[in-house]
């Protein structure tokens, strides 16, 4: 049996992966939560099937202890800051929680005198400002950060190189782009529109949606989708290379405002209107985000299934259902 252990398993991305691991007949399931903090709502119908060990990532010590414990043969290290709003009011926050955890993880590796395969999800959101000619994004695009949550993968991925080359650990690294779908919390830009729609839905707010800024153009891929792309990475890709993930397929690429008019459209509530509310602007936007992921889908045969009206209705019906059963307001 091989031992698979995922950081931020409770999370969005982390619940999703859990599941495609435990369809596996051979992996034992191991998952970090921080005993009483970690929300287990995405875990719930699992949770019995995983094995649980209390560790806070932020905590070298207790790292190290749960590496030497556990001694996994495969980490996913989803454990992260992942919203990208606060850092410009936390930059120090999200710093420690992307670059020093993962270096936390790797000393645990180390201290343990193990070398397990290591997946480092990085995000498109490095790439920052990229311009229209630049497009689609590749390995050697230049990385233009805006924003404090983009430096600190940034770190994290460098760091990531750093200890492959020094000392052997076998890191893969990826750039996601957008991955959505159930789960993800409505602070993002999909769950946000599909709540409010859902409010609206059940009375409990007027026809009028507040939305930041919409214009930014994206590749979507489902989360489920995109795990698989996860587990694939550590089957068959090369340590220390990194890889791009997401598609440039036309059908998966929109703005926010057309997806936001799609989700409308899915609603069974009429006229339905938007505006932009200053407080969900950012201080600076990253326009454009769009992969060539040529490199991936070549070492791996991944190609995502599931469509972009998937992706919007599967989130509109999770929001749906959460407000029916009492479980948001």
């Amino acid at each position: 049996m091989r031992k698979v252990l995922i950081t931020g398993i409770t999370g969005f991305v982390g619940s999703y992966l859990a599941e495609y691991c435990l369809k596996k007949k051979d992996i034992e399931l191991w998952g970090f939560k921080r005993y009483h903090l970690s929300s287990m709502k995405n875990i719930l119908p699992i949770q019995e099937k995983i094995n649980w060990y209390d560790c806070d990532m932020m905590d070298p010590k207790a790292v190290a202890k749960g590496i030497k414990e556990i001694k996994p043969d495969i980490i996913f290290h989803m454990a992260s800051q992942s919203f990208v709003s606060p850092s410009w009011d936390h930059p120090s926050l999200y710093m420690d929680g992307n670059y020093k955890m993962t270096v936390n993880l790797f000393e645990g590796c180390l201290d343990s005198n193990i070398s397990p395969k290591i997946h480092i999800p990085g995000s498109g959101e490095e790439y920052g400002e990229i311009f229209e000619h630049e497009l689609p994004i590749t390995l050697s695009t230049p990385l233009r950060p805006v924003n404090p949550y983009a430096v600190s993968k940034i770190a994290q991925d460098l760091i990531s190189y750093v200890y492959f080359r020094s000392y052997g650990l076998e890191v893969i690294r990826t750039r996601a782009f957008n991955h959505e779908g159930p789960r993800r919390d409505k602070v993002f830009g999909i769950p946000w529109y599909a709540y409010q729609i859902a409010r609206i839905e059940k009375g409990l707010q007027e026809p009028l949606m507040k939305v930041g800024h919409i214009d930014d153009k994206r590749n979507f891929t489902h989360v489920q989708d995109m795990v698989h792309g996860y587990w694939l990475a550590v089957e068959k890709c090369e340590p220390g290379e990194l890889y791009l993930i997401g598609s440039e397929e036309e059908s998966r690429v929109c703005t926010f405002r057309e997806a936001l008019e799609r989700l409308i459209g899915y609603s069974t509530v009429s006229g339905i209107k938007y505006e932009t509310d200053a407080k969900y602007v950012r201080p600076t936007q990253v326009p454009r985000l769009i992969c060539d992921t040529s490199k991936f889908t070549k070492e791996t045969n991944w190609k995502p299934v599931i469509s972009m009206e998937d992706i919007l209705k599967s989130t509109l019906e999770y929001w749906r259902d959460q407000l029916n059963r009492g479980l948001v307001n």
